[in-house]
């Protein structure tokens, strides 16, 4: 949904437990969505030795209750430090959970900031023609780049390659989100697709382009060029409207497992495309 409509849709306020189920939907929609290249699924572990469907079923179950919090803290204003705090309480759930192992936890990011949002926005008539991420950039956007870590993946990755990471898209408002998910879920919508392939196509349409950490952490500059340039093939060869499209993307799996390559950024993202696009409908983003 671009600008203009989102200025035109109709402000209503949101409750922190109706968001909480929200972002919750979200990460399941990501781990079940199938063929997912390199990714874990409900049929095996991707690229992933250390986990598999069970570690993130019970991390989102952990998370019950977190996103909720972060609503609650981000409609009444909170600041960056505060929501962080919040966030960190979330990661450590999610790790007494998987025995110590990070499944969410640039989900727990993406996610806590646009309940964050959406709620500070509903209490805000003046707020309405904007997106949850132009307020996320607006409102944290500063804060959230002042506070970027020394020892995370996406910062070594950002000295190393100049990619910026969770970090930088939160600040800039998730322009992937807003400018590649979301408009690649509803574009299959609309085609006649089904909630589970317009998912994976917003998936493969973030592949394309973002400049995922998490590949560059895996893989190199080398690494995240070949999954870039898998994802534009099978977009170019028709997505999932192409009838092949399953075995096209499980050769991909094949291929990415081979080389283990993970595209968790664009995950992440295609969970923050899921709930932004469910916010939509709801009037709500």
């Amino acid at each position: 949904m671009n600008a203009q409509c989102l200025a035109e849709n109709t402000h209503r306020s949101i409750d922190a437990a109706m968001l909480d189920g929200l972002c919750l939907e979200a990460l399941r929609h990501e781990v079940m969505a199938w063929p997912k290249p390199g990714l874990v699924s409900p049929v095996d572990q991707g690229s992933h030795g250390d986990m598999h469907i069970g570690t993130f079923l019970a991390s989102i179950s952990a998370l019950q209750g977190s996103f909720a919090a972060l609503a609650e803290a981000g409609l009444q204003g909170a600041t960056f430090t505060r929501l962080q705090a919040i966030g960190i309480h979330a990661e450590q759930k999610m790790h007494r959970a998987t025995a110590g192992i990070n499944t969410h936890r640039g989900a727990i990011f993406n996610l806590g900031l646009l309940a964050a949002a959406a709620a500070y926005r509903s209490g805000k008539q003046a707020l309405a023609p904007h997106s949850c991420g132009e307020i996320v950039s607006r409102v944290w956007g500063k804060a959230i780049m002042a506070g970027r870590t020394h020892t995370s993946h996406g910062n070594r990755m950002f000295k190393q390659f100049s990619a910026g990471g969770a970090r930088a898209e939160a600040a800039a408002g998730f322009p992937s989100v807003y400018q590649l998910g979301v408009p690649a879920l509803q574009r299959q919508l609309r085609f006649g697709q089904n909630q589970h392939s317009a998912r994976i196509a917003a998936l493969l349409a973030l592949m394309e382009h973002l400049p995922d950490t998490n590949l560059l952490w895996r893989g190199g500059r080398a690494g995240l060029v070949f999954v870039q340039q898998a994802a534009a093939d099978f977009n170019r060869a028709g997505g999932v409207n192409a009838p092949d499209w399953q075995a096209h993307l499980l050769e991909m799996h094949v291929s990415f497992i081979e080389r283990q390559l993970s595209p968790g950024g664009s995950a992440d993202l295609m969970a923050a495309s899921c709930l932004v696009h469910q916010l939509e409908a709801e009037q709500l983003s």
